[in-house]
């Protein structure tokens, strides 16, 4: 990546991104929190952070709901075969539905991919005839791949080394 502008990141920028994997404390000012525990000023984490978003090594800052406490009880992994000149054209109309989460392109037979997320089964099925009816897609060319078992994991990237990680108890 000759000629890459990206930022050559330090050990505050590291200690930063391991503290935004955390949970976002739910107090007035999250950010003075979170820069307390990195050992910074808030102004300083919330520039940081901004500098990191506009790297792209920060896509966003999101909550992660459960969608089972919401009432939203099932869900399917759908691909369609579509042809490629209107790949953006039904990923729109399949982004318009709140029960999408997700939506990407992927190289293959199948290009478009979506999450759905309905009270029940007859929910989701609604949202899929929907988008089938709308943008002409055939039966034929979905595969439907409901959740059968949730099983989330939790993953979290080590920027720095362990002891590095440790929050300081204010003795030094």
């Amino acid at each position: 990546m000759s000629g890459s502008s990206l930022p050559v990141l330090d050990q505050t920028d590291l200690a930063i991104l391991n503290a935004l994997q955390d949970d976002l404390p739910l107090v007035s000012r999250p950010w003075k929190a979170i820069a307390d525990r990195v050992g910074i000023t808030e102004t300083e984490i919330l520039s940081r952070t901004k500098m990191l978003e506009i790297a792209g090594i920060i896509r966003g800052i999101s909550p992660i709901l459960e969608s089972r406490h919401l009432g939203l009880h099932a869900a399917t992994l759908v691909a369609l075969h579509v042809p490629e000149e209107r790949v953006d054209e039904i990923a729109a109309v399949i982004s318009s539905y709140a029960e999408v989460s997700h939506n990407f392109q992927r190289d293959h037979y199948y290009a478009l991919w979506f999450t759905v997320a309905a009270q029940n089964g007859e929910g989701i099925q609604k949202v899929l005839d929907e988008i089938l009816k709308r943008t002409g897609i055939p039966a034929a060319d979905v595969l439907d791949l409901p959740t059968m078992k949730k099983i989330k994991i939790d993953v979290r990237f080590s920027f720095l080394p362990a002891q590095s990680r440790e929050i300081s108890d204010g003795s030094d």
